[in-house]
């Protein structure tokens, strides 16, 4: 596929080519995979999904780029009320959790909507409504290219945090091939956060059918313009740019008293709203930050890519973004999406 580009395999559309694009269709092809990059003496390659979290370099790539396309969900029941769910990495996550809905299995269901793939989910521990990808991850299946083979990690190997993990933070080692989640055959979690509750019109703590919140889940996401259409005025984007940013107890307390919404994370971490920062020093949707780059015209927080963009510019536009909401609140923005590719 030398005419290939991260601009065709990821939602931003930006990007330059790579030397050499290898699609993993089945679970069978990995292992060619493996050898192939072996015998053009490489390092790990840059793997993707769907491209919706990443910010490719204008460059591209000088090696190898896997696309991740496998697709395939396997239920085994663990109890009577446990079910112990396996998803090939390139399968959507979005139709994962469609199928859990149907199949009534609780735990997932308020990460209805997040694009991007399952083998994505775990790399940024992936969230929302009070939800995320470590309250159910069992365990998962990755190429560990350090050590040359495969390895079966238990989720409390995979360190995951509040958006992060050992993938994250060490990409070029690792390539997900499968994750297995532990679902229940139940209502819904319990609801924690408000504004799902009152999609539903329910009280915190309340158990509806798993159905029920999914459908609630994409609502308040259409609503809030953070559903992705790829079609829409908004399709040139990777979600939300920045992580809610931690805070300290006095920082909370200064920001709460100017208007900034705060939080305590899973993992009882103070986060201020990043959004609120933005709009804070000025910025609102629909907003010109540089040449080819705006702010939604729903959301503030996620920045769109037009005609005169580029990958630098974008990451560019980042930078400039969190160094003027640190001079003005003394907090730093540390941006979501990744950097691929070759940003020397």
């Amino acid at each position: 596929m030398p005419s290939t580009t991260f601009a065709s395999l990821t939602t931003l559309r930006l990007g330059g080519p790579a030397e050499h694009f290898l699609t993993i269709s089945t679970p069978a092809n990995w292992a060619d995979a493996v050898r192939t990059i072996g015998q053009r003496h490489e390092q790990a390659p840059v793997v993707l999904g769907h491209g919706s979290n990443v910010i490719a370099s204008d460059s591209g790539h000088p090696g190898t780029v896997v696309v991740m396309n496998t697709r395939g969900i396997t239920a085994t029941r663990s109890d009577d009320t446990t079910v112990d769910v396996t998803v090939q990495a390139g399968h959507p996550l979005s139709d994962l959790i469609a199928w859990a809905a149907t199949e009534h299995l609780a735990g997932i269901e308020c990460l209805a909507g997040i694009p991007g793939t399952t083998g994505a989910a775990p790399v940024q521990n992936t969230g929302a409504y009070g939800q995320q990808v470590s309250d159910t991850l069992d365990h998962l299946t990755a190429w560990d290219w350090d050590m040359g083979r495969l390895r079966t990690l238990p989720a409390q190997a995979c360190r995951l945090r509040h958006r992060d993990s050992r993938f994250k933070n060490d990409p070029s080692r690792w390539t997900i091939l499968t994750a297995t989640f532990r679902l229940t055959r139940s209502p819904a979690s319990p609801i924690t956060y408000q504004p799902l509750a009152d999609e539903l019109g329910a009280s915190l703590g309340a158990r509806p059918p798993v159905a029920e919140v999914t459908a609630a889940v994409l609502a308040n996401r259409h609503r809030r313009g953070l559903l992705l259409d790829p079609h829409g005025p908004a399709a040139r984007q990777a979600g939300s740019v920045f992580l809610n940013p931690p805070v300290t107890a006095t920082q909370a307390t200064r920001l709460s008293a100017t208007g900034c919404p705060v939080h305590t994370d899973n993992d009882g971490q103070l986060r201020a709203s990043a959004g609120w920062l933005l709009e804070h020093i000025g910025y609102r949707p629909g907003y010109k930050i540089a040449s080819g780059i705006r702010c939604s015209e729903r959301r503030t927080l996620t920045l769109t890519a037009h005609d005169g963009a580029t990958s630098t510019g974008f990451a560019q536009a980042l930078t400039k973004l969190s160094a003027q909401v640190e001079i003005a609140t003394g907090v730093s923005l540390r941006p979501e999406p990744m950097l691929v590719g070759d940003w020397a």
